[in-house]
């Protein structure tokens, strides 16, 4: 049976792009979720995979439901 692997760029354009729509800084953005600048950046650039833990941080900070954003990143994955 194949299994897709998750490509982080994805993930990490997706988390941008909820940033920039909620126009939140980088800097601002880490200080909410209790994260590194660097590593907000890593992960957006798709550097760094965060782990389950880092990604509720981030959607919690973004206010947004961790279903939103995975439905975002499925539509993006899929065909």
């Amino acid at each position: 049976m194949y299994i897709p692997t998750l490509d982080p760029k994805i993930v990490g354009e997706v988390i941008a792009d909820f940033r920039k729509k909620k126009q939140l800084s980088q800097e601002v953005l880490s200080g909410l979720a209790d994260i590194g600048r660097t590593h907000l950046s890593a992960i957006e650039r798709g550097e760094r995979k965060p782990t389950l833990e880092t990604l509720y941080r981030i959607f919690c900070a973004l206010d947004i439901k961790m279903s939103t954003i995975v439905a975002e990143i499925e539509n993006r994955i899929t065909p």
